[in-house]
């Protein structure tokens, strides 16, 4: 099992865009996770500022990444982005975008601003799409001395199973071709890796390396309800198959006892 990965730990983590000294851009050094609380993002999946708030300060003690996505973003706006930095934690910024690459590589170039660890676009925006975003981020981050976040792609949603991809989007490609064929183009295009089930991780991993970063929502315990996820495994199976991070929300927010579940996780997960 790799113990290392190339990721943007560090151990400051106080008020962003974050300045480094002129000339002397940000590199992306190998760190080694120390505990389970690395690999677990936990996701702000709540309709106000409020309520995710008092999320993260629950939780702020267990978990070193949060998931502000497009609900959250939308009510909330950048100021929850601050407020998860301001009490100390990370943020991956789950809105996906999905647009002609100027618009794509603008809102990128704003996303790197907002100093979150890692951000996301839809892998079938297209090479050009997401080779701009990439490069958008790159330029800024050196330009205003900003460390430069994770860019990755969506592959395929993981409430979309074989049966919607062929019959609802009309593309013929087997689920694992399909998403192999978007993961190829995200490395190509200078992503640092893609958003997928865990049950492509495995299929990832074998094609693109150990240095390609992979996302993982569709986490479910053994314990837990599959919700409207489809292609889903447990905590411990998803790492197994090589996922570098473990998105999870309602699997442990809407347990009758949200840190005793999570806890359970870790107890899963750890050493893995």
């Amino acid at each position: 099992m790799r113990k290392i990965l190339l990721c943007l730990f560090s151990k400051e983590s106080g008020i962003v865009p974050r300045t480094l000294k002129p000339s002397t851009p940000r590199t992306l050094e190998p760190v080694v996770y120390m505990n389970p609380k690395d690999r677990i993002i936990l996701a702000l999946d709540v309709p106000d500022y409020d309520a995710a708030v008092e999320i993260v300060h629950k939780f702020r003690d267990n978990i070193g990444i949060f998931k502000v996505g497009s609900e959250l973003f939308t009510s909330a706006g950048p100021r929850i982005v601050k407020q998860i930095h301001l009490m100390g934690r990370k943020v991956f910024l789950d809105l996906k975008f999905h647009d002609i690459p100027n618009t794509a590589a603008a809102a990128a170039a704003a996303v790197a601003r907002l100093g979150v660890f890692m951000f996301n676009v839809h892998a079938l925006g297209g090479f050009e799409m997401m080779k701009e975003a990439a490069e958008a981020i790159r330029t800024i981050s050196l330009k205003e001395n900003l460390e430069r976040p994770r860019l990755i792609g969506v592959t395929v949603l993981t409430s979309i199973d074989q049966t919607a991809l062929q019959d609802e989007l009309g593309i013929g490609l087997r689920m694992s071709a399909m998403v192999r064929h978007l993961a190829g183009l995200a490395q190509r295009a200078g992503l640092d890796g893609v958003v997928a089930s865990p049950v492509d991780a495995e299929n990832i991993r074998a094609h693109f390396g150990k240095d390609f970063l992979i996302v993982t929502p569709g986490i479910r315990p053994s314990w837990a309800s599959a919700g409207d996820q489809k292609r889903i495994l447990t905590p411990g199976e998803a790492l197994r198959r090589g996922a570098d991070f473990l998105v999870i929300g309602r699997a442990i927010t809407a347990q009758p006892d949200p840190i005793g579940a999570l806890e359970r996780i870790e107890g899963e997960i750890r050493g893995l």
